[in-house]
């Protein structure tokens, strides 16, 4: 047994563990977290887990080290080699103890990686974190009886059930993205298994990303995809992110349709089979979703931003659909419910092709005049201690309501305005829309005349 009391306090997120290679995560970090993992397991009776990890250079010794330290602490593992996140989610619920790890950096720089966690069918965030993190600090013994280890490939496995259940109109011609991600382990063979025709950009894996950022959320990130789709005779363009649990999309007219205008998109499809159904959607998402979620017949919920926070909500309520503007959609409905890139790409290719001009369906999806995600830098620990004032002191005098379950949202008859404190960075994230330029414009200056009262002389970046 040893203590290692100088674990760095930063890597424990909201969501997952995350951090960079080798100045705060390495192989030893990797171990304790294998046994303080399997600690956690036998207490819930959970015996064997499942590791699989993305396309960084990091990454297989990583997950080696963690798999190492899981069988220490006596329990079995399954190494599922490199595969994209949600096929370790997969994975866990075939296993049937609905435990595991994908070693990933998800979307960040190269120099990252990190830890996402299922544990006894629920994804760990927040307290959960914090419990492992004592746990990896205190004195860890190992089991008595060392936990086998074994390994299985089930990409084929993963793609014929998705093939399984859903059915395409008509093959489509597809560009897909992959940007040189895990996602490109399993994306296009699951596209062509579905019957498309599938155009590859940056579907090599390679941790390094040299072609551009793996992240579906940046415009810049989706100028080569745009290109093609425009160029070619491709219907549409599917990109993920490093992980490949995110979906961006544009189409044949170089349009992005941001993920809350998809979910309108599946809201009504999904209505259909489960009329009346709650569906969920983060704070960041535009009031045209809550909106067609209504006309729809079903009941929009409105939750707090974070996957792992996401889910939580979906087990609660039940919902068969969830999603959030950085792109991960979990569908219950027809499948396990977590987020997935690539399945949320298969069920969109199911609506579309039912028409012959999937753009047209796509951009014709309702929206209003909206800002990208602002970022306001501060200080670590300030962003949490301005939103609190904000709540308590902000003045919003032409708002209809304030909605305050993640940060402020203030909602007008013409738009919103949304400022709330990252779980991830040390920024005040936030976001605007309006029914006119003029309606956006007067929604910001509302929220800069509160940001002002409250702090002046701050360089707000709208």
């Amino acid at each position: 047994m040893s203590e290692q009391p100088d674990l760095p306090d930063a890597v424990f997120k909201a969501y997952d563990i995350r951090g960079t290679v080798p100045g705060q995560l390495d192989e030893g970090f990797a171990r304790r977290l294998g046994l303080a993992l399997a600690a956690q397991a036998r207490a819930e009776g959970v015996c064997a887990m499942v590791v699989g990890y993305d396309g960084r250079i990091s990454s297989p010794a990583l997950a080696a080290a963690l798999r190492d330290g899981l069988r220490a602490g006596g329990i079995d593992t399954m190494d599922l080699g490199l595969v994209h996140t949600p096929l370790v989610y997969f994975a866990a619920h075939l296993q049937g103890s609905g435990s595991g790890v994908a070693v990933t950096g998800s979307h960040n720089p190269p120099d990252y990686n990190g830890f996402k966690l299922m544990m006894a069918g629920r994804t760990l965030h927040g307290e959960g974190i914090q419990a492992l993190a004592a746990a990896m600090r205190a004195p860890q013994p190992e089991a008595a009886a060392r936990g086998a280890d074994d390994s299985q490939d089930l990409v084929d496995t993963y793609v014929r059930h998705i093939a399984g259940h859903i059915r395409l109109a008509r093959g489509m011609r597809v560009a897909i993205d992959c940007g040189n991600g895990v996602g490109a382990v399993a994306a296009a063979r699951l596209y062509r298994a579905l019957g498309c025709e599938v155009d590859e950009l940056y579907c090599s894996v390679d941790g390094r990303f040299p072609n551009h950022h793996p992240d579906p959320a940046d415009p810049a990130n989706l100028q080569d995809l745009i290109a093609h789709v425009q160029s070619s005779p491709c219907e549409l363009g599917l990109a993920f992110d490093g992980d490949a649990d995110r979906l961006g999309v544009v189409t044949k007219s170089g349009q992005i349709i941001w993920p809350d205008r998809q979910m309108i998109l599946f809201a009504r499809d999904v209505l259909r089979r489960v009329p009346g159904a709650p569906i969920l959607f983060d704070v960041k998402c535009s009031r045209h979703l809550g909106r067609a979620i209504t006309e729809a017949g079903g009941q929009p919920v409105m939750a707090q931003t974070g996957h792992s926070l996401i889910k939580a909500k979906l087990a609660e309520t039940g919902a068969p659909l969830a999603g959030e503007m950085s792109g991960h959609i979990f569908f219950k409905e027809r499948w396990f419910g977590f987020d997935d890139g690539l399945y949320a790409g298969a069920r969109l290719l199911e609506i579309l092709s039912r028409d012959p001009d999937p753009s047209r369906v796509l951009e014709a999806l309702p929206q209003g005049i909206s800002t990208p995600e602002l970022k306001l830098p501060m200080h670590e620990g300030e962003p949490q201690r301005f939103i609190e004032r904000l709540r308590g002191e902000g003045r919003f005098p032409g708002a209809e309501r304030l909605v305050t379950i993640d940060g402020v949202r203030a909602e007008y008859a013409d738009g919103f305005g949304l400022a709330r404190a990252s779980n991830t960075t040390p920024v005040v994230v936030l976001r605007f829309e309006g029914d006119t330029p003029e309606a956006l414009a007067r929604i910001q200056d509302e929220f800069r005349a509160a940001f002002g009262a409250l702090a002046p002389g701050l360089a707000l970046p709208f």
